[in-house]
């Protein structure tokens, strides 16, 4: 309700009455749109004002749905956890830069659908000629591009938290609600190849800041800040070392067992086809302790994560 209409404290909703069936409507949405932590955050402000109107069947009521809420993050937990990371869109025109952070629904091939109707929107306005698309999620050099073009470069994001936040963000909802900073991953090795041997290959991780929060009103939303960090190949060799064990740790821990899952993830860690697997990576970093002092910490690290990965 808008605070500079003439006459809006006399109105319907600015009523206690007003007020609850707002909320109701919320709740109700928030239930529609798969959001039950925020249905029931909605519901501690309803509890109080039927409680004080010893309001019983409306407390019934909304204790029954509160019921079904939880039921349905029970079911949500079991079900979504490690396939539901929102994908993400984001392009941005070199001259004048802009980006944008999209979420779009996960389904094969989402982000070629994206690309294609992103291109499809701007070509109707710019023209298709003057039109490019920039494949890779690499930086672009500026200098080479054609002033007289528009280009477009889209990648997919994931959320990007920081250690500590992982301590808050435990569940799925946690994941996906109130989400700003995103990021995508880049491979590159110093001769200027996306891939190289182990040895030589580093990963650029790109982050991405966006004005306003996920969920929000607006589907897109621009991009403020970006902030780059270079991982050297001992530093990725120890976060694929991670993503393993995580891997391991879930699915020999899932309820019910998964012994698909499981055999999965067996491959790709354990009995991995590739030369690139957790043996390569222990006979390229862990054979010799290295020269340089600075590389102790890291050698130290991914014994560490080799240690904890055996005993999964």
């Amino acid at each position: 309700v808008s605070p500079d209409e003439e006459g809006i404290c006399s109105g319907k909703y600015f009523t206690e009455a007003g007020l609850v069936g707002l909320l109701e409507q919320a709740a109700a949405s928030f239930s529609m749109a798969g959001m039950y932590e925020a249905v029931n955050e909605v519901y501690k402000v309803l509890i109080p004002i039927h409680e004080a109107n010893r309001d019983a069947k409306k407390l019934s009521t909304i204790h029954g749905k509160l019921q079904e809420a939880f039921s349905k993050i029970v079911h949500q937990v079991m079900t979504c956890i490690f396939s539901c990371t929102p994908v993400e869109g984001l392009w941005s025109f070199p001259s004048p830069e802009c980006a944008f952070v999209s979420p779009t629904p996960i389904s094969g091939g989402c982000i070629l659908m994206f690309s294609f109707n992103v291109f499809g929107f701007y070509g109707e306005r710019f023209g298709e000629d003057v039109l490019e698309v920039i494949k890779d999620s690499n930086p672009v050099d500026k200098c080479k591009l054609d002033p007289n073009k528009a280009y477009i470069q889209i990648t997919y994001v994931e959320p990007y938290f920081d250690t500590y936040e992982m301590k808050d963000r435990i569940t799925y909802f946690d994941k996906n609600y109130n989400l700003r900073r995103f990021m995508y991953c880049t491979p590159f090795t110093l001769d200027g190849r996306a891939h190289g041997e182990l040895h030589e290959q580093f990963k650029r991780k790109t982050i991405l800041t966006t004005s306003h929060a996920f969920p929000y009103i607006k589907t897109r939303i621009n991009v403020i800040h970006k902030e780059e960090i270079i991982l050297t190949p001992i530093e990725v060799a120890i976060e694929d070392m991670q993503k393993k064990t995580q891997e391991l740790a879930f699915a020999t821990h899932q309820d019910p067992a998964d012994p698909k899952m499981l055999q999965m993830v067996l491959q790709g860690s354990v009995g991995t086809t590739v030369n690139q697997g957790p043996l390569e990576v222990a006979q390229v970093f862990l054979c010799e302790i290295p020269n340089d002092p600075k590389l102790f910490r890291h050698h130290n690290k991914l014994r560490l994560c080799f240690k904890d990965f055996t005993k999964r």
